[in-house]
């Protein structure tokens, strides 16, 4: 009988002493920001802007490393603020906004009666340690809501110099180079 005490007593210890070590201290937690500054010209259209696209490396809260072998590391200690097509979807209409360049801009299911859609992948949201840069491209297709025809596509890149030292420097590179392609996203809808 005192076997069969003791073994749940040291599952029960295994286990907490295996909870304690996923658990090690909080990180930084580290936000993207919109441009205010974007001029564009005045459209009298209405967009959905749905969530992008991402590979499952992307599609975290975690700051990502591509050496130039292509393999993926992590930022210690860092993170987004939320999950990066969130984050990335949420800072594309704010920059919209910001611009006052559309009639309305929203996300699906906003019950938005859009004219076109706007589609996006994040093709690439890194620092490269190999070249020194944070590197942002994402595609982007203007969806015309009504046929589903393709109205226009386009690539946007940014590459701005960034270092993975730590988190503060590598998401306020991402931050820059984000920007920088959001700008010429809402233009390029403009």
């Amino acid at each position: 009988m005192p076997k069969a005490v003791r073994v749940p007593h040291l599952a029960a210890i295994a286990l907490a002493a295996t909870l304690a070590a996923c658990s090690g201290p909080t990180p930084t937690t580290y936000d993207l920001a919109a441009p205010r500054d974007v001029t564009a010209p005045r459209r009298s259209i209405q967009l959905v802007v749905a969530e992008p696209l991402a590979v499952q490396a992307l599609a975290s809260e975690r700051i990502i490393v591509k050496d130039a072998t292509g393999a993926v590391s992590f930022v210690g200690g860092a993170q987004w603020a939320d999950q990066l097509p969130r984050l990335i979807q949420a800072r594309l209409i704010q920059t919209f906004e910001n611009a006052r360049s559309l009639a309305a801009v929203g996300r699906p299911g906003d019950r938005v009666a859009s004219d076109y859609q706007l589609n996006t992948d994040i093709r690439a949201f890194e620092i490269r340690p190999g070249t020194g840069e944070a590197v942002v491209e994402i595609s982007a297709k203007l969806i015309q809501d009504q046929s589903g025809r393709v109205a226009r596509s386009r690539i946007f890149t940014a590459r701005v110099p960034g270092s993975a030292s730590d988190g503060a420097a590598a998401s306020a590179a991402l931050d820059q180079a984000l920007s920088t392609v959001l700008a010429e996203i809402v233009r390029w809808v403009g």
